[in-house]
């Protein structure tokens, strides 16, 4: 069990290190092609891009998939973050309730991953008693 939160959080970091991706990627269109500060935000694009596909490789192996691709809707989440943080945007009440609609999304994704899980075991022991 402790196992499955070390990766949960993991994927969760990875996460946000992918939507982190995307901030130097709008920075890097902010620029000239080809200047130092675009080559700069492009070189940050594609380290954290690596990384992140390295990590993820290491997340599916030992998670389910469904759960760990329901989880990249939260990067949705960050975008909202990091808009408000860096960029000043507002948060605006339809994005609260789309935030909320994903992380429910997330949520009902992974219990039902969980419950079915949790069903496969308890029914496999059954067969283990019958000899089965």
């Amino acid at each position: 069990m402790k196992t499955k939160y070390k990766y949960m959080i993991l994927l969760h970091l990875i996460l946000a290190l992918y939507s982190v991706t995307g901030i130097a990627s709008k920075f890097a269109a902010g620029e000239e092609f080809l200047s130092p500060k675009f080559i700069l935000f492009y070189g940050i694009v594609l380290a954290g891009l690596f990384i992140y596909a390295f990590f993820w490789q290491q997340v599916i192996k030992h998670m389910p998939l469904i759960t760990a691709y329901a989880n990249k809707g939260v990067t949705v989440v960050w975008g909202i973050v990091w808009g408000y943080l860096i960029f000043s945007e507002e948060i605006s009440v339809k994005k609260l309730l789309g935030a909320c609609v994903i992380i429910a999304g997330i949520v009902l994704i992974v219990t039902a991953d969980a419950a079915d899980e949790t069903a496969a075991l308890s029914k496999d022991g059954e067969d283990n008693e019958d000899g089965k």
